[in-house]
């Protein structure tokens, strides 16, 4: 994702949320402004976790959170094999 407004000018709030789901724990979530011009690579369904028996997935939601004044475009290239 590109962020193409200017933040905090063109728009305020709308910071991008990336919430880690992990079992038998809290939800984690992290919270980042998309300043314009600049790029996020994320991880849409699971991301690698190390564990104590080696890998597995630990799942992963993205969002965004409520614009408070202006607006706020990004451009956003999907990058999965849909089949």
């Amino acid at each position: 994702m590109i962020g193409l407004d200017e933040y905090g000018t063109d728009y305020t709030g709308g910071e991008f949320l990336m919430v880690e789901q992990r079992p038998r724990a809290q939800s984690r979530a992290t919270a980042a402004p998309l300043q314009q011009g600049h790029g996020l690579v994320f991880t849409t369904r699971d991301r690698p976790v190390r564990t104590k028996r080696g890998w597995s997935s630990g799942p992963m939601r993205h969002g965004v959170s409520t614009v408070r004044s202006g607006q706020r475009h990004a451009l956003g290239l999907v990058f999965h094999d849909a089949t």
